[in-house]
């Protein structure tokens, strides 16, 4: 039956463009009739932008393996690029048609950003040669289609900065050779499946809202790149992150992690650990001086005095937390140095500082102290956010030494 339809398709061609001339039906002869008719379907569910001309060279009377963003090999398209590359450039508007699921051998689909509307279509699972899908910063809504989860060979998922709704597939966590998943600035909720690739180097979900926990062999530790932050998701992963030992971009802001942050965190090669917005809880204490050029843990319910080891941080945000005791020396030291430019302590329990009243920070420092159980010894500028009261009323700082 298959053998015949492809029969059919061919006389369909054939017929189609008879009066074209024996040069143009071998050209159209090149390409397997099936991912021919593909292609026409994809092209009538689509236009260009105002601004674009991607599609001004798929001429079908000519061979579809010499239009922009097709690349074929022998009758066959492998990849599938839609739009122009370039940035800023304009893209394209219409829908996906179904008709992609017939390119059979396709290896790569994607997408520039433009205005694409309407649900990713279900028969991309017949694409079982498929390693880089990448369909984002379009309209695309609806919801994920679980049966991505029979694209077993995918590498890269990036469906982000779209309007998808409903839950992360749980099948999509068993594609075994996944490296990168990206769906973040969705509206997907539910919760984070297990990831069980071995493979998978980046993970960004961030502005979504998810909920739920994250199980400590949710995450595998090839993780290099994780992103979680606005969402809603809750519990520890302390148990999560120190089974990780690669990770070089950690963000976690903006959701409702509790539970301690385990030391290892700090040891960790990144440039930005961003933690901030969370309900963490008890003392942190980094093992060794930390070398991360960025730590911001503000608002969140860490108590305990500041280590010391802090003072190699360039910008430091403890503000709005429950640290006690006096400033570490050695903070103030590489503040005046000019080695700390960012030094928030603001909103704290915090009962001294040793620091000259008379002691001129840097211009390109910026050191925060108001709202502490004590009288600032210098008046610094402070974000407009912490407020203008200088120090915490007494009875809130009898009651929290207490």
């Amino acid at each position: 039956m298959l053998k015949q339809r492809t029969w059919v398709a061919v006389a369909a061609v054939v017929v189609g463009f008879q009066l074209l001339g024996m040069c143009n039906l071998f050209a159209l002869a090149m390409l397997d009739p099936l991912d021919f008719l593909a292609l026409q379907s994809i092209r009538k569910g689509l236009e260009d932008l105002p601004g674009s001309n991607f599609f001004a060279s798929w001429d079908f009377t000519s061979d579809p393996c010499n239009f922009a963003g097709v690349y074929c090999d022998s009758d066959k398209v492998l990849a599938l690029n839609l739009g122009d590359p370039r940035a800023g450039s304009p893209g394209l508007t219409g829908h996906l048609d179904p008709a992609i699921g017939k390119l059979s051998a396709l290896v790569e689909f994607t997408v520039v950003p433009g205005r694409i509307i309407g649900s990713l279509p279900q028969t991309l699972s017949q694409l079982k040669n498929l390693r880089f899908l990448a369909v984002s910063r379009n309209f695309i809504s609806g919801e994920i289609p679980a049966t991505l989860g029979q694209l077993r060979v995918l590498q890269t998922l990036d469906l982000s900065y779209n309007q998808l709704t409903g839950g992360i597939p749980r099948s999509i966590g068993t594609l075994p050779a996944l490296s990168n998943v990206i769906l973040c600035h969705n509206r997907l909720s539910g919760t984070v499946p297990p990831f069980l690739s071995q493979t998978l180097t980046r993970l960004d979900l961030k502005h979504n809202d998810l909920s739920g926990s994250i199980s400590p062999s949710s995450l595998p530790p090839s993780l290099q790149y994780l992103s979680l932050s606005w969402n809603r998701l809750s519990g520890t992963v302390d148990r999560a992150l120190t089974r990780m030992n690669r990770l070089n971009y950690l963000d976690l802001s903006m959701n409702r992690f509790s539970g301690c942050i385990p030391g290892r965190v700090f040891t960790f090669p990144i440039a930005n650990l961003q933690l901030q917005r969370n309900s963490f809880t008890g003392p942190v204490q980094p093992p060794s001086q930390v070398t991360i050029k960025t730590v911001d843990l503000s608002f969140n319910r860490l108590s305990g005095q500041i280590s010391p080891l802090f003072s190699t941080v360039q910008n430091l945000y403890l503000n709005n937390n429950r640290f006690i005791g006096h400033v570490p020396a050695t903070l103030v030291d590489r503040l005046l140095a000019a080695n700390i430019q960012i030094l928030y302590l603001q909103h704290n329990y915090l009962t001294g500082i040793e620091i000259n009243p008379t002691a001129s920070i840097p211009l390109s420092s910026s050191l925060c102290l108001q709202y502490n159980c004590m009288v600032p010894p210098v008046q610094t500028p402070c974000p407009l956010k912490a407020g203008k009261q200088k120090t915490r009323p007494t009875a809130q700082c009898v009651e929290w030494k207490g």
